[in-house]
């Protein structure tokens, strides 16, 4: 079978007098194929120069034609122009074309004329498409690798929608990117819309519905000075989401949804975030508590013997990235094997099934702090399971119906609740409904709990103290 491929631009008249011979050659010779490709004026200098320097030919007018090879192992053997096609088929054939200049003309103008619809309707189709923006930042994050595949859980973002997934590291390698990108690609999921990857990040966060970050800054000194590191970190951690923060405010949709993850001064990131884009709802701001909350249960779990899924209604409150503590005066527990037994779903305080009180005040602080760190230097690698399962546990509450009766931890900015500073984002309860969340109002503030919170409240405003000092020299 002879299969060629005939290439031209949409109001060339010669490309209109080959496409009749193509098609008479086709009609009349059953083991004769032919391929079209219709390119518009303005676009066929850059197709043309791609594809000869990607095959290997010098062709530099209109039309081209090619015969494929495919089927004996090799690559495209280039014919030539109308004339090379003309002379083949008339030598292989004995076919010629006849077709005078003014129906040249009148086939070349209703070639561009179709062209330029079907780009039209090709543009209706993508913008009718609608797909959902997410934007994940630092996306060579090894946490980035777990998350993408559980984005595409049935049920997570409600209706199906098509999802756009874009990928930013702007200190990351290209081809690093490139092939997150493939691996994305090979995942050959029906929702995936389309997988961009960008390094830089001047138009980064266009028409975003969700913004997930990952970034974490690493010391690139080393000190013994610790303040000036600290210091040092907040100047890097201010400058880079204070842009951020302006790129969302400029590219984002307004009813964009952020979350910021990580091991480093979330909090801190979370508040620069809002702060420097006004006009979107503070309340579309989250710093993920949800991993430090599952590592409390954990503890909890196995000093009590039980599943980490058996351990509820944990609070932590303050910086989650710092000084906060870990609320046990709502937390029950399930399936406790003690003296007291129930039915299914029988729970009891688990301030009344644990007599080691200093354990409480020590070694379950002392391990919960340490916990993440303990993995990761057996793995040598971030906590990306569990962090992938937090960001996941914030999604599902927020775009679906979860329980209002079910608390969250979620570092949210402060209007003053529970005697909080206003304007800081503070760790503590929340729960959801339709889609919102709202900072639980029946928690009880012991003089022992306010203490505490004053104590994560001083060192989060000292941290936004420290980022404000330095965007002030910085100006």
């Amino acid at each position: 079978m002879a299969k060629f491929v005939l290439a031209g631009k949409a109001d060339c008249p010669y490309y209109a007098k080959a496409e009749l011979l193509a098609d008479v050659l086709q009609r009349n010779l059953p083991d004769f194929h032919i391929h079209k490709i219709c390119v518009h004026p303005s676009d066929w200098e850059a197709w043309l120069k791609d594809t000869c320097a990607s095959n290997g030919w010098t062709h530099s007018s209109c039309p081209l034609v090619w015969r494929e090879l495919i089927d004996r192992g090799g690559k495209g053997m280039l014919l030539g122009g109308f004339n090379d096609f003309l002379e083949h088929a008339q030598g292989y054939y004995g076919i010629t074309s006849d077709m005078n200049s003014n129906l040249m003309q009148k086939i070349a103008a209703e070639n561009q004329q179709t062209k330029e619809l079907c780009m039209k309707e090709e543009v209706h189709r993508l913008k009718s498409l609608r797909p959902l923006h997410i934007w994940i930042s630092s996306a060579l994050n090894p946490i980035c690798y777990s998350l993408i595949p559980q984005l595409f859980t049935p049920g997570l973002f409600p209706g199906l929608p098509l999802v756009s997934l874009h990928l930013m590291d702007t200190c990351g390698s290209e081809e690093m990117m490139q092939g997150l990108k493939m691996e994305t690609e090979d995942l050959t999921l029906p929702q995936l819309h389309e997988v961009t990857v960008h390094s830089d990040q001047t138009q980064a966060f266009q028409e975003a519905h969700f913004i997930i970050f990952l970034d974490d800054l690493q010391p690139i000194c080393e000190s013994n000075n610790e303040p000036d590191d600290k210091d040092h970190m907040v100047s890097r951690v201010a400058e880079c989401f204070c842009c951020y923060g302006q790129l969302i405010e400029a590219n984002a949709r307004k009813d964009v949804r952020v979350i910021v993850a990580g091991d480093s001064f979330i909090n801190l990131k979370c508040s620069l975030l809002i702060e420097n884009a006004p006009s979107v709802d503070p309340h579309n701001f989250v710093a993920m508590t949800t991993q430090l909350e599952y590592e409390a249960r954990t503890q909890l779990a196995q000093k009590l013997s039980v599943k980490t899924a058996d351990i509820t209604d944990v609070v932590v409150w303050g910086n989650i990235s710092g000084s906060f503590h870990v609320d046990l005066q709502r937390a029950e527990v399930l399936r406790y094997d003690g003296a007291v037994r129930g039915p299914d779903g029988f729970s009891q305080r688990v301030m009344n099934m644990i007599y080691d009180w200093k354990w409480l005040e020590t070694d379950f602080m002392s391990l919960v702090h340490k916990h993440r760190a303990t993995i990761s230097s057996k793995t040598n690698k971030a906590t990306a399971i569990s962090s992938t399962n937090g960001i996941m546990t914030i999604l599902r509450a927020w775009n679906n119906d979860a329980s209002p009766e079910k608390d969250f931890s979620m570092g949210v900015l402060s209007t003053g609740q529970f005697g909080i500073p206003a304007g800081l984002v503070f760790s503590m309860p929340v729960s959801f409904r339709d889609g919102c969340w709202t900072v639980r109002s029946d928690v009880t503030v012991t003089d022992e709990l306010r203490v505490k919170l004053d104590a994560c409240a001083d060192e989060l405003k000292m941290e936004k103290d420290v980022a404000a000092r330095i965007l002030k020299k910085d100006e």
